[in-house]
């Protein structure tokens, strides 16, 4: 993967993330279905707030995120929507600075790239949160560099995810897919899922 600060598309994703999880209707079910596999929609919130905002936050200092966080219900606090923003906001904070693109992390015993890193979490927050969004009826829209970066990332990392079971076999993307229509499809998504009504 080339070695990039994407901070400003990080910051893009983020923002559109942050976004869709303040727009979940407050009557919403948290039980209901996502496209991610057997996950409900509670399962893939708390995924998405621990990996996205807070253990991003702590990456970019190098660091791991705490221990107590790991199977903490984040939606069973009423204004988890709100402390997401702030949380995210903190991690975008963390990956504006230069030097967190810089040498190595430890991520699983291994020394990776601290631009991979922060190409990962650009992916995970975009893939995510564009799971959310459909669980809920949002749209989730990025701006064409970061859909452009997106679809790069996901190209690079595709492979390794699927062997650690996290993304599902590529999908043909539809005609005259976009750039983030194709990292969706890359990544097993299909751009057209909507939950059953």
């Amino acid at each position: 993967m080339e070695k990039t600060n994407l901070s400003a598309e990080m910051a893009d994703a983020a923002a559109e993330a942050a976004r869709v999880v303040q727009g979940i209707p407050k009557a919403k079910s948290l039980d209901d279905p996502t496209q991610c596999g057997d996950w409900d929609l509670r399962t893939l919130l708390n995924h998405t707030i621990l990996w996205t905002s807070y253990s991003a936050e702590r990456r970019a200092h190098g660091e791991s995120v705490a221990e107590d966080l790991m199977n903490k219900d984040f939606t069973a606090d009423p204004g988890f929507r709100e402390d997401y923003a702030r949380q995210i906001d903190r991690a975008v904070t963390a990956w504006s600075a230069p030097q967190a693109w810089e040498g190595t992390r430890n991520v699983m015993g291994d020394a990776t790239p601290a631009a991979d890193v922060g190409a990962m979490l650009l992916m995970e927050t975009a893939l995510h949160g564009w799971d959310v969004a459909r669980a809920t009826g949002q749209e989730f829209t990025v701006d064409d560099r970061t859909a452009r970066a997106l679809e790069d990332i996901v190209q690079a990392q595709a492979e390794l995810f699927r062997k650690y079971q996290g993304f599902a076999d590529a999908i043909e993307p539809p005609g005259g897919a976009t750039a983030f229509e194709c990292a969706l499809t890359l990544s097993g998504r299909d751009p057209n899922w909507k939950p059953a009504s």
